[in-house]
């Protein structure tokens, strides 16, 4: 269990989240909902501290001890129960037995009865697309919710199970029926036709004069064109609900930072793609790539290149993607006993935050290196890192590494036989190596 202890002004922050049944200075108890959350969406690859996140938890105030701690607990209860090893029974523990305990039969219908609600609620998400990558997970809503325990019902004539699966999908049993009811099902027939009315006024204002719009824009266009007063929620809903949608241009995080500090810059291009000069040393090229291992994980791997003899003269492998991750790599370039810096030597990568950082162009300055960078969204600037990457990605074996250890292993096996092994045919057959001790020969 963490050590860290929650102050009052954290668990009164805490006891706000829909997934926390309790929460005391030393200790929180999740909602069951939330490991069965927990579980479908770690079977898809994701993060620990990814879906405490997406759940609107603040990784900093649980501490990514705890979070580990529970990803542990519930990943072995589920692997050794199944989906009824995740249900909090503390409660049911406590006082005297049932006096009608549940058969085996009862019990193994109960919990087909939980997985097969899983499943249809895991393969609803599945069908939804969103609009944007990154999106925050969606939270099913309860009349989605009352849908889904329907079909499951249907699907596997489990009539005499509707109070169980509301239960276990957090929604209330007479929620259910009175959601089925004849009134409720003619008032939202009226509600829906309303709606329509409404959408087509919207529309109207959306599309006027063939300028697609936001909410609040739509909002001023109503009154001052249509004299049609609506307020933003009304507005939202509708929008929401028939998905229209107004394109906005997104802000990039890394240039916003860019702005705010007035401290990254951005070099010429001194290269102008002349990566074979015949001289070790003398043209470096750097980049940053992305690497996906194990189940869904993602490391990063920084490089710095040889442009004249295509060998990974350093590397820097990390978890995270800080300015570290490509200063420390100059650091390893630095050590590198058998790089011999050239007279008016470069290095050379693309625009990306890091190399515009202060402190990475500090450490290159410090090495006696010019630097140079790629025509903005000009890959062909840095063609022969990109193919590098291309040919890494093929010939390594990243996928089967369960860990980031394993990784940093077999990118260290394939950078030796790369350098010293890998024959080249634009090397005039040799490797790497070879073809740098053969330029210094005949220099």
């Amino acid at each position: 269990m963490s050590k860290k202890i929650f102050t009052e002004k954290e668990i009164k922050l805490l006891s706000s989240n829909k997934y926390v049944k309790s929460v005391s200075s030393k200790g929180i108890t999740y909602t069951d909902e939330m490991k069965h959350l927990f579980i479908a969406e770690k079977e898809k690859g994701k993060f620990a501290r990814e879906i405490f996140e997406e759940c609107g938890f603040d990784a900093d105030i649980l501490g990514m001890e705890r979070i580990h701690s529970a990803s542990k607990r519930w990943q072995k209860a589920f692997k050794e129960n199944g989906i009824s090893g995740l249900r909090d029974t503390r409660a049911g523990n406590s006082g005297r037995p049932r006096e009608n305990e549940l058969t085996l039969e009862e019990k193994n219908a109960r919990l087909a009865a939980q997985i097969n609600l899983l499943k249809a609620e895991n393969e609803l998400l599945k069908k939804i697309r969103f609009a944007e990558r990154g999106m925050r997970k969606l939270v099913l809503l309860p009349c989605q919710k009352y849908v889904l325990i329907r079909s499951v019902i249907e699907k596997y004539q489990l009539k005499d199970m509707v109070s169980y699966l509301c239960e276990i999908a957090g929604v209330s049993r007479s929620g259910y029926y009175s959601y089925f009811s004849a009134k409720s099902q003619e008032q939202r027939k009226r509600k829906d036709a309303e709606d329509e009315k409404v959408k087509e006024i919207i529309l109207k204002a959306f599309n006027f004069k063939n300028r697609k719009k936001g909410a609040r824009q739509i909002k001023m266009t109503l009154e001052g064109q249509f004299n049609v007063v609506y307020n933003l929620k009304r507005i939202r809903r509708i929008m929401k609900k028939y998905n229209i949608k107004c394109p906005i241009r997104k802000a990039n995080p890394y240039r916003r930072m860019m702005k705010a500090t007035q401290e990254h810059r951005v070099v010429p291009n001194l290269l102008n793609r002349q990566f074979k000069q015949d001289t070790p040393g003398k043209v470096l090229l750097t980049d940053i790539t992305y690497l996906f291992y194990g189940k869904g994980q993602k490391a990063y791997l920084s490089t710095i290149k040889d442009g004249s003899t295509n060998e990974i003269l350093a590397y820097n492998v990390s978890d995270r993607m800080t300015i570290d991750l490509a200063t420390d790599t100059l650091l390893k370039l630095k050590k590198n006993r058998n790089f011999k810096k050239a007279k008016d030597a470069l290095i050379h990568s693309d625009q990306g935050v890091h190399y515009t950082h202060p402190d990475f162009q500090k450490s290159v300055k410090k090495l006696g290196l010019r630097q140079s960078m790629s025509r903005r969204g000009n890959c062909w600037d840095n063609a022969p890192q990109e193919s590098f990457f291309g040919h890494f990605k093929d010939e390594a074996y990243i996928k089967p590494c369960e860990n980031l250890e394993e990784l940093k292993r077999e990118i260290k096996q394939y950078m030796t036989y790369y350098n010293l092994y890998r024959y080249q045919w634009n090397l005039k057959k040799m490797t790497p190596v070879q073809y740098r001790d053969h330029l210094l020969k005949t220099a």
